[in-house]
């Protein structure tokens, strides 16, 4: 089953100040067009794909089968072009979306102060499938998340990004910045109905390995110093610091080890990527979280209802923390290090709830 979207419909409607007032408009224009997809000419297409005889990472020789998509049915999504981006000041905003990904340090040292980029794991603008890819994110919020317990808008998954990953301070929701972040987003999703699948999202789960740090440092040191240098503190903006405090903290995605390692096996190195095994994968993974890390305050209190994930290096409702950091190093800014989950406007007596 072929859908045809046009790539801009939908989003010339005037400037935003919040996500769901383009996800609103957007949405209706969106299942309009799905409706009378056979009128008119296509821009693009969407493709409807069942991931178990379709995988997602077919069009990415690196990932080989490995590149499965994460639901039973998603989306073969291709998102605009740059060219497509509208013009006055819908597309400004859209064009500095993606500049604060590209030069997140340079642009924003005040929230980013390490030496990472949004790009850093989102590759090629979020565009990259099985990259953490970005495409089609901003249909699927708002949206519950478990490690949070609440439901959050795209905004707080941002600063996320913001707090864990380049492990520094969260965004206003509310600042320029935010929003022009949320619209490129919402650009390189258009055309996705509201809740669908995208075919590539996230990284490609790895197999049931346990690395080995001993040799992963045998690697590190064949393998990747030449990027990252000997200290693993990168060499900024193109390549990033792997440990220390310029790095991302012990909350994020990537200090976990079999996530770290779907990223080595089938992104790095750079001019060989997908030339690694899965276990050597593993093994570096395990070299690199090991190393020490900023801190991520008030990790313990994710996964409020257990569940927890069992590579998550750090202690949570009914988990042990598996292989630590040899070390955590404080962070400045404790309190805005933090994304409290939405509160609730009606009062008790205790407060907000």
């Amino acid at each position: 089953m072929l859908l045809h979207i046009d790539p801009l419909r939908g989003w010339i409607a005037g400037s935003r100040r919040g996500s769901g007032n383009v996800r609103a408009g957007y949405g209706s224009a969106a299942l309009a067009l799905l409706v009378f997809a056979a009128c008119g000419q296509p821009d693009r297409q969407l493709q409807v794909v069942d991931s178990a005889a379709s995988p997602a990472g077919r069009a990415d020789p690196a990932l080989g089968k490995q590149g499965g998509a994460t639901a039973a049915a998603s989306i073969d999504y291709v998102p605009p072009m740059d060219s497509a981006m509208p013009a006055g000041p819908m597309g400004a905003s859209i064009r500095r979306g993606l500049a604060l990904l590209t030069h997140t340090t340079d642009s924003l040292p005040a929230f980013a102060p390490g030496n990472i980029q949004c790009v850093s794991c989102h590759i090629e603008g979020g565009r990259r499938r099985n990259a953490a890819s970005l495409a089609g994110v901003h249909a699927r919020f708002p949206k519950y998340m478990d490690r949070s317990g609440a439901v959050i808008p795209i905004e707080d998954r941002v600063n996320y990004c913001f707090t864990r990953s380049l492990a520094g301070n969260r965004l206003p929701n509310d600042s320029r910045e935010m929003q022009d972040t949320v619209a490129y987003l919402a650009f390189i999703s258009t055309g996705v109905p509201i809740g669908a699948r995208v075919a590539g999202e996230g990284m490609p789960k790895m197999p049931a390995l346990t690395g080995d740090g001993t040799r992963g440092a045998q690697l590190f040191a064949a393998t990747c110093t030449v990027c990252h240098g000997v200290d693993g503190q990168g060499n900024p903006p193109a390549f990033p610091a792997l440990w220390g405090p310029g790095s991302y903290s012990i909350g994020a995605s990537m200090a976990r080890e079999e996530r770290a390692a779907s990223f080595i096996r089938h992104f790095m190195p750079q001019n060989n990527r997908g030339s690694l095994t899965d276990q050597q994968a593993f093994d570096l993974a395990a070299y690199i979280n090991a190393q020490p890390r900023p801190d991520s305050p008030g990790k313990s209190d994710d996964w409020p209802l257990g569940g927890a994930a069992s590579d998550v290096p750090y202690d949570t409702k009914g988990h042990k923390a598996f292989r630590p950091p040899a070390r955590l190093l404080p962070r400045a800014n404790a309190r805005g290090a933090i994304v409290p989950p939405p509160p609730s406007v009606r009062r008790t007596g205790a407060g907000l709830r």
